[in-house]
């Protein structure tokens, strides 16, 4: 299995217990749909290694999980800060209209208002907005993913559909 047939489903953040548990930070919209997993690949010195698991339990939107072969407090300290992989075929299958980030990279962007702007070249995610990067007339523009501004991708067309704030534009583009 390689990140090319995977998503990065969180990380380990540290250990929990005596018996070789750990915490996992699920970095999906919804951790319970992942609740039966009996498998999941860790990044360990750039492959990623299948680790099974004896249990995976959800609390308060973290994972308590237990792996084979990881008994003690010592083993599970080092999987500490460790990225987790699932394959692309554990995503949950979505609406129409919806999109899974990784999907829509080099998708070309359409606004309703100003026509096809560019092409979907990257997408940030952090705690305060998802950004998406847009190649525009040589620039690089940032646009925030919202429901209101994102509107919907096209699979078949490889577009994505926007309406974006009057003046976005004009802020990356001024010289």
């Amino acid at each position: 299995m390689n990140k090319d047939e995977c998503f990065e489903f969180g990380k380990i953040t540290k250990t929990h217990g005596l018996k070789g548990e750990v915490l996992i930070f699920a970095d999906v919209d919804d951790p319970s749909e992942y609740e039966g997993l009996d498998v999941v690949f860790l990044e360990r010195k750039g492959n990623l290694i299948p680790y099974f698991l004896e249990y995976l339990s959800l609390h308060n939107n973290r994972f308590i999980a237990k792996f084979e072969d990881i008994e003690t407090l010592e083993d599970a300290e080092t999987l500490k800060d460790v990225q987790l992989y699932l394959p692309l075929s554990a995503l949950p299958e979505l609406e129409e209209g919806q999109f899974y980030y990784h999907d829509i990279i080099n998708f070309k962007v359409v606004d309703q208002n100003l026509g096809e702007l560019g092409v979907v070249t990257k997408v940030y995610t952090n705690s305060a907005q998802d950004l998406i990067e847009m190649e525009h007339l040589g620039k690089e523009i940032l646009i925030p993913v919202s429901a209101d501004i994102v509107q919907k991708a096209d699979y078949e067309a490889k577009t994505l559909h926007t309406n974006l704030p009057e003046g976005l534009l004009d802020i990356y583009l001024e010289e």
